[in-house]
């Protein structure tokens, strides 16, 4: 069993940063995928970022160029740098990991998530 704790939201101006921080306890972390997905009021839960134990990198469409993600295998921990914020950005952000690589295109059920972090980007 994994439990994922995420920290880091709060309130920023439109085109402000924040730092999103997960911290996984329970299994080795370093054999995981990792990622972020966020749902908006209303909205599908929509894929933002993933990194795999090789580190390569995946982005939501409407996330590139303005968010980054990383990984610190001996802190247990996965990062979302969050840039030049937009309104449409306000959400709650969940981690999640799995045994696999996943993507965007990903629809399986991934292995863990937590229970989410609020970011509200005020215009």
């Amino acid at each position: 069993q994994v439990q994922l704790a995420e920290s880091g939201g709060g309130l920023v101006q439109t085109g402000g940063s924040l730092r999103l921080s997960c911290v996984a306890s329970g299994r080795p972390f370093a054999s995981f995928a990792m990622g972020w997905f966020r749902q908006a009021p209303g909205k599908e839960r929509e894929f933002v970022a993933s990194i795999s134990w090789t580190e390569v990198k995946y982005f939501g469409d409407s996330v590139k160029g303005r968010f980054t993600i990383s990984r610190d295998n001996p802190k247990n921990s996965v990062y979302l740098q969050m840039n030049d914020l937009e309104p449409e950005d306000t959400a709650i952000y969940y981690c999640a990991a799995d045994g696999r690589e996943f993507t965007k295109a990903t629809r399986r059920s991934l292995d863990y998530w937590g229970q989410g972090t609020q970011v509200t980007v005020l215009s």
